[in-house]
C-alpha cells in the first residue's frame, strides 16, 4: 500500500471535500482517502502509481501541490453509524432552521433572516449529499448536486433582487424583533450541532469540516443579531439589508462550489 501526500489550498469546506471524493471515487486503486481540511492536507491510500490521481485532482484547479510518496499500513477505519446519527441530527437541524428563518424572514420582512435560512439550506445541501450519496452511483451524486446547485443559486439570485428591490424603492423597516429572537434560536441550534459533532471526537475529514461549517453559521447568526439590534437602535431597513446581501454572496458561492460536483 502507497500513501501520496497533496496539499489543497482551496479545500476549506465539505463542498471541497465532496468534489474530491467524486472525482477519486472511480479509481479502482485508490482505496481510502484521509482528509484534513484545517490543513488543508489530503492524503490519499492506494496501489499502482499515482500520476493520474495527480491529473484529476489538478483538474479541479484547487490549488494542489504533490507532497510526495511513502509506503504505508491500510489505516484503521472508524465506526461510521456513530458519525452517521450526529451528521442526521445536524442535517435535521439546519433543513429545521432553514423553513423556520424563511417563513420568519417573510413575515418580518427580514432579508437577514431569509439569507441566513439560505446559509441554512447550503449546509443542508451539502450534509445530504455526504449522507444520501454514501454506496450510490458518481452519476446519480452528480446529478443531485446540479439540482441542488441550480436550486439554490436560484434562491440566491432571488435574493440579490430582493435586496436591490428594497434597496431602491420604499419598503418597511424589518421588524427586530423577530431577527433578534430566530437569530438567537438558530444560534442555539448550531451551537447544539457543534456540541454534537466536538462530542464525537473524530478525526475523520467529513466531522472536522462539520464543524468548521457550523462555527461559520454561529458567525452568520451574530451578523443577523447586530443587524437586528441596529435596524432598532437606528430606526431603519439598512443594517438588515447589508447583512443579507453579504450572506446571499456566501450562499451564491456555495452554490458554485456544488455546481462544481456536478462536472
Amino acid at each position: 500500500m502507497k500513501k501520496s501526500t497533496f496539499i489543497i489550498t482551496k479545500m476549506d469546506c465539505p463542498s471541497e471535500e465532496q468534489m474530491i471524493r467524486m472525482k477519486l471515487e472511480s479509481y479502482a486503486q485508490v482505496k481510502h482517502l484521509d482528509f484534513d481540511i484545517p490543513n488543508r492536507k489530503l492524503e490519499i491510500y492506494h496501489v499502482d502509481g499515482v500520476k493520474a490521481i495527480q491529473t484529476s485532482i489538478a483538474s479541479l484547479k484547487l490549488g494542489d501541490s504533490f507532497e510526495g510518496t511513502t509506503e504505508a499500513e491500510t489505516p484503521v477505519m472508524e465506526d461510521q453509524s456513530k458519525q452517521k446519527r450526529i451528521l442526521w441530527w445536524v442535517l435535521g437541524i439546519n433543513f429545521g432552521f432553514f423553513v423556520i428563518e424563511m417563513t420568519t424572514g417573510w413575515i418580518s420582512s427580514s432579508m437577514g433572516l431569509v439569507a441566513d435560512s439560505l446559509d441554512m439550506l447550503a449546509d443542508s445541501i451539502v450534509y445530504a449529499l455526504s449522507l444520501f450519496a454514501v454506496g450510490g452511483a458518481i452519476s446519480r451524486k452528480k446529478k443531485v448536486a446540479k439540482f441542488s446547485g441550480y436550486f439554490q443559486m436560484a434562491l440566491a439570485t432571488l435574493g440579490f433582487a430582493e435586496v436591490l428591490r428594497r434597496f431602491f424603492s420604499e419598503s418597511e423597516t424589518p421588524l427586530f424583533q423577530w431577527m433578534i429572537v430566530i437569530a438567537i434560536l438558530a444560534l442555539i441550534g448550531n451551537l447544539v450541532s457543534l456540541w454534537l459533532i466536538n462530542k464525537a471526537k473524530s478525526d475523520e475529514a467529513h466531522m472536522q469540516a462539520s464543524a468548521i461549517f457550523t462555527s461559520n453559521d454561529i458567525i452568520v447568526n451574530g451578523g443577523v443579531i447586530l443587524a437586528g439590534i441596529l435596524v432598532y437602535f437606528l430606526k431603519s431597513k439598512w443594517p438588515d439589508l447589508v447583512v443579507g446581501g453579504v450572506v446571499f454572496s456566501f450562499v451564491m458561492r456555495g452554490a458554485f462550489r456544488i455546481l462544481k460536483l456536478a462536472k
